[in-house]
């Protein structure tokens, strides 16, 4: 697919320079994202399909890539990851219609 190469692929050699320049933070960061997706309230199949739907919104093409292929992993169908993306798009959508009292607010007091 010729849009794959609009982002550098991820390479382990390339992840392993990215950390190199803040280890610490790295750490950090993995013990973090470890302990989010781990199961807990919500099986790591809810939490998975909950990235996936986040990573639409925030609209980052390799948390998309990772997130979907977890959420199979812990037993996601194709239509729970699709109706979690429909779920993100609602709620983007929403936000929009939502903020517009904001504008609303400002074309009122302009008179």
């Amino acid at each position: 697919m010729e849009t794959e190469n609009l982002f550098p692929v991820t390479t382990k050699e390339l992840a392993d320079k990215k950390a190199a320049l803040a280890p610490g933070n790295i750490e950090a960061w993995r013990n973090f994202s470890k302990t989010v997706f781990e199961a807990g309230a919500l099986p790591e199949k809810t939490k998975q399909l909950i990235a996936v739907a986040v990573a639409h919104v925030t609209q980052c093409p390799y948390c998309i890539r990772s997130h979907t292929k977890q959420a199979m992993r812990k037993g996601a169908s194709k239509e729970e990851i699709m109706e979690a993306i429909w779920v993100a798009a609602e709620m983007r959508a929403g936000a929009a219609y939502a903020h517009a009292t904001l504008a609303m607010d400002e074309m009122e007091k302009m008179g």
